[in-house]
């Protein structure tokens, strides 16, 4: 989990620095490069959300604030949700207590 966090504090500081390249442009060559970044960054990380989306049931919709989040950190954020519902399918339901079915 601590490798997941540090992949998402550097996804965090790319989306930033390609945001403050768009604000503050930098010289002419460079410049270019930073557009075709943020280009394809935008349209990686909207390809993966749009194939996450079309992975999912449908009872199992994901919020606004979690499809935000799988643009922003992209594999880390899926990892995440991977781990979750892995725990989810270990752990049994509350309140599905098998004592008060034994004799």
């Amino acid at each position: 989990m601590f490798w997941i966090n540090i992949g998402r504090l550097l996804m965090l500081s790319v989306w930033s620095f390609l945001i403050f390249s768009l604000v503050h442009p930098f010289p002419k060559p460079l410049n270019i490069f930073m557009h075709i970044a943020t280009f394809f960054m935008v349209v990686m990380h909207g390809l993966l959300m749009a194939m996450f989306n079309a992975g999912q049931p449908k009872d199992k919709k994901l919020t606004a604030a979690g499809k935000l989040r799988v643009f922003l950190f992209g594999v880390f954020e899926l990892l995440i949700m991977l781990r979750r519902q892995q725990a989810e399918l270990k752990s049994p339901p509350a309140g599905n207590d098998d004592k008060h079915d034994q004799p």
